[in-house]
């Protein structure tokens, strides 16, 4: 039986996932990357765990 479980498939500790997000939403995180010496994917990365926390706690 083949799982289409996350966890399931990730056998590494990061795996690549590729999105699509509005134009204006990745210049705003790429001046936010840019002014705070950081790289995208980590503010990406950063601001995906707070919003995933925030909701299991409601």
């Amino acid at each position: 039986m083949v799982s289409n479980n996350f966890k399931d498939q990730c056998s590494d500790l990061t795996k690549e996932f590729n999105i699509k997000i509005p134009c204006r939403l990745a210049e705003r995180v790429e001046a936010y990357a840019t002014e705070n010496n950081s790289e995208i994917t980590l503010v990406v990365i950063e601001a995906l765990d707070t919003f995933l926390r925030e909701q299991k706690s409601k």
